[in-house]
């Protein structure tokens, strides 16, 4: 493998699959850029699962203590009807199901400062800048940064999200690869006035849900408002204004907290508004590009694999690369072990079939009784999908 260490690789995007990439990366000798187009690493954000292969993971990485530390260890999900009243209280493992005391939720700028921390040493970061241009159909891929600055690297791999910028240029709109999943979201933070403590409050009507969600005893909570839509929004998204307003109509006379959940995400400066999907390519590389992570094969929020699959995706395509003599080969080999792994994850939901979010009234009655029945039943078991993955030994360089 030590014809690989001069070898230089450009990712885009520093979130989870590019810094554990780059670690990766930089233990089998590479020369790793990750170019992010934030002014700085971002902090804060949901809270993220950490499950089954994806807790091995981070264990080989040595972050396993620091994230056990951060665990939130979410103590009570409580369910409510249309009108606000408690349907059942349970345990978030009888839920979610998962390994009890091995599988993690942590907030997402832990995990991102986790990640950070372990590479900032040892690969170049800029920040505020991004991928403008390129051009891989040299002897290298000649890259043009909206800073103006040029730059040519063996490999560029985008680990820039579901809406990749670096998959657009490579395999065309995001549109042809797509698959919606029936509903419409909008995640911002807004004050504990409900004396809320590392537990969640769910509320359900048909085709409708409201979550506040205390990671801690903190002053603030996570908001979650969804919705089902046959068909995704029409116009442009990418308006503050006009996301707000299709929220504010989806729950029009809603229940319990909900329109002073509405009212707070009017005068949040941290909407985060998407439609529900998964990304379905038939390969994830072209040339001397690869994707990795959300950008290839989003799960969505809704199985909660996401990040797992990120960073088992982060390991495995580093894993080729040092394993095999070209990136042609390491590319192929990269598909070869984590496809059915990708495809059992995305198997977990289906369109409009997301069992905490019932778009019928018969649909949500069933969930109902199904939710009573788990408050005398032992927590589910973790679930095949997550821990699917076999994980080749990764041996460094000499």
């Amino acid at each position: 493998m030590s014809r690989f260490q001069k070898r230089k690789v450009l990712i885009s995007g520093a979130s989870v699959s590019g810094p554990a990439l780059a670690y990766w990366l930089h233990r089998a000798g590479f020369a790793v850029t990750v170019v992010e187009k934030a002014p700085a690493l971002r902090g804060g954000g949901y809270p993220i699962d950490i499950r089954g292969t994806a807790v091995e993971v981070v264990r080989r990485m040595g972050i396993l203590p620091r994230l056990r530390d951060a665990h939130i260890d979410s103590r009570r999900f409580t369910f409510l009807d249309a009108d606000g009243g408690e349907v059942a209280s349970v345990s978030p493992r009888a839920v979610a199901g998962g390994a009890d005391g091995k599988d993690l939720e942590v907030r997402r700028g832990d995990l991102a400062a986790s990640l950070y921390a372990l590479v900032r040493d040892d690969v170049e970061f800029l920040f505020g800048d991004r991928v403008d241009r390129l051009d891989d159909s040299g002897r290298g891929a000649d890259v043009t940064f909206r800073s103006g600055r040029r730059r040519t690297f063996d490999l560029v791999v985008g680990a820039d999200g579901m809406h990749s910028r670096t998959r657009e240029s490579l395999f065309g709109p995001e549109e042809g690869f797509h698959r919606y999943l029936g509903y419409c979201f909008a995640l911002f933070t807004m004050p504990n006035t409900f004396g809320l403590t590392r537990e969640l409050m769910l509320w359900n009507a048909p085709g409708k849900a409201a979550a506040l969600y205390a990671v801690g005893a903190h002053d603030e909570v996570h908001a979650f408002l969804t919705f089902h839509r046959r068909q995704p929004p029409p116009g442009d998204l990418r308006d503050p204004d006009v996301q707000r307003d299709l929220v504010a109509d989806a729950f029009a006379g809603a229940g319990w907290e909900v329109p002073g959940m509405v009212a707070a995400m009017r005068d949040a400066d941290d909407v985060f508004f998407d439609t529900a999907g998964q990304i379905r390519m038939p390969r994830w590389s072209r040339g001397r590009v690869a994707l990795v992570g959300d950008a290839a094969y989003a799960p969505s929020f809704l199985t909660g694999q996401g990040t797992s699959l990120a960073l088992a995706g982060a390991y495995m395509l580093a894993h080729a690369l040092a394993a095999n003599p070209g990136h042609t080969s390491a590319f192929a080999a990269y598909e070869r072990g984590l496809r059915d792994f990708v495809a059992a994850n995305q198997a977990l939901v289906d369109i409009g079939g997301a069992t905490l979010f019932p778009t019928t009234a018969k649909a949500l009655e069933r969930r109902n009784t199904m939710l009573r029945g788990l408050v005398t039943m032992p927590a589910a078991p973790a679930r095949p999908a997550h821990a699917g993955l076999a994980l080749p030994d990764f041996v460094p360089p000499a």
